[in-house]
């Protein structure tokens, strides 16, 4: 009787976890649909070893160009490699890119925007030189700082976080200067609260949502610049399979290979999609 009681009972509460899920669902279908995308194209670059056993920089010259079938679905390059295996691998590079530099962005430009917006002595100098780096195209600065020092992953993320830094210390700045004239944090103040308590305790947590959706657009560009570098070949070294690389390497034999450079390029734009798709189901989530 009471086994049968407990499994009374735990019908509805399964059934209201389903009708909650499909709630969700049906009032979030961007986000979902964006997070399936993101999650299919991040467990393909993870578990790439399982899906493929062949080595992305392996040359077999007597199958180059060879189109797609049973033993290589995405064919092969000029070089005979398998376009499967480097653009399972290249999303590695991408998505790697992609979350430091949201991460770091996220990180500085928040430190430095609520440094301006709270002390008002900084302020006019901090945004003379946010300003400043904001006048010159991220993509133009990318290349410049990429020409200045050797081709790496790292030095592609360090070119990319820069550009991103002001856009972020702007959005923070913005939050900053509305949160410091609100009543709690006058009442912070006036119960002796520290700088450094009302700033984390206080005005913080209220940028938590703004920013989230502002590193998930960070994120997504970066990914686009990275591959836009790489394609012309001031991005990540040509040995690393990257999306861009493997794009660049293939766009001299699109006409008689068009799969080297459709496949990566499939990838590359499902994940930018899904990522900007995240982005815009959480601001509407968030009602940022």
């Amino acid at each position: 009787m009471s086994t049968a009681r407990g499994l009374v009972l735990d019908v509805p509460a399964s059934g209201q976890h389903a009708r909650a899920t499909r709630l969700f669902v049906t009032r979030n279908p961007t986000l979902v649909a964006g997070a399936l995308v993101l999650a299919l194209v991040a467990l393909s670059a993870v578990a790439a070893p399982f899906w493929t056993a062949t080595d992305p920089q392996q040359m077999q010259p007597s199958i180059r160009m060879h189109p797609p079938d049973a033993e290589h679905p995405f064919g092969t390059d000029q070089f005979g490699r398998d376009v499967l295996a480097r653009t399972l691998y290249g999303g590695r590079i991408s998505l790697r890119v992609g979350l430091i530099v949201a991460l770091l962005a996220l990180g500085i430009g928040t430190a430095v925007g609520l440094v301006s917006g709270y002390y008002r002595a900084l302020d006019a100098v901090v945004m003379r030189v946010v300003d400043g780096l904001m006048a010159i195209p991220s993509i133009l600065l990318a290349l410049a700082l990429m020409a200045l020092v050797r081709a790496s992953v790292e030095t592609v993320i360090a070119a990319l976080v820069v550009p991103e830094i002001p856009r972020v210390v702007r959005v923070v700045r913005a939050q900053v200067l509305s949160l410091r004239e609100q009543p709690m944090v006058e009442g912070a103040r006036a119960i002796g609260a520290g700088t450094p308590r009302i700033l984390f305790v206080y005005v913080l947590p209220a940028l938590i949502a703004p920013l989230i959706v502002q590193g998930t657009h960070i994120c997504a560009l970066a990914i686009l610049v990275e591959s836009y570098l790489s394609f012309l070949g001031a991005g990540t070294p040509p040995h690393i399979p990257s999306w861009g690389n493997i794009m660049a390497e293939g766009r001299a034999y699109v006409q008689l290979a068009v799969w080297i450079i459709l496949f990566p390029g499939l990838f590359l734009m499902s994940t930018v999609l899904s990522i900007n798709l995240i982005g815009d189901g959480l601001r509407d989530l968030l009602k940022v």
